[in-house]
């Protein structure tokens, strides 16, 4: 008995709730992707959050061949159009409200971004 009395009571932090925040941004453009992944990094620095990334994904290609004749007559000579579609993957762990005031920057025409929340437990 004496055993259990000597055991210390735990004591009941507050914690903050920690979450892991993925942010994928998605762009035709690579200058305008690569200033808005720069600026993001920057703010989690200022702020000493912990992240990792950014991570390049692969690029895809769209290719699309066509005929320049429109009516079919004529040489078979082909026009080759080809768009290329970048991404990268920012994750965070941080707060809610924090990940909302890094966030909250001017993104560039033409960059998508999509945020995905999971909790730490």
């Amino acid at each position: 008995m004496s055993a259990l009395a000597a055991k210390p009571k735990k004591t009941v932090e507050t914690q903050l709730k920690t979450t892991k925040i993925r942010i994928t941004l998605t762009s035709r453009k690579m200058k305008a992707l690569e200033k808005v992944c720069s600026d993001l990094v920057k703010r989690a620095t200022d702020r000493k959050l912990k992240f990792s990334g950014p991570v390049r994904l692969p690029t895809k290609f769209l290719r699309i061949c066509t005929r320049k004749s429109p009516c079919g007559e004529g040489t078979n000579t082909w026009d080759k159009f080809e768009m290329r579609i970048h991404k990268r993957v920012i994750d965070l762990w941080s707060d809610a409200h924090v990940v909302r005031q890094i966030t909250s920057i001017n993104i560039e025409a033409g960059v998508d971004v999509v945020v995905t929340v999971n909790d730490d437990e």
